[in-house]
């Protein structure tokens, strides 16, 4: 019978579970924030700033 030779798989879930977290989802989270500021900037140029009215 062959083996067949797997990577530990716990350690494999736990580095990427910490990519994850620690890396993909703030910058993420930033890019998100930063493109929604940066297209409400640009539609007050468009649009004027907003008025009370």
């Amino acid at each position: 019978m062959e083996q067949h030779s797997h990577p530990p798989r716990k350690r494999t879930e736990l580095q990427l579970f910490l990519f994850l977290t620690i890396i993909l989802f703030p910058i993420l989270a930033v890019g998100l924030v930063a493109t929604y500021g940066f297209i409400v900037w640009m539609w007050q140029l468009v649009a004027g700033p907003p008025s009370v009215y």
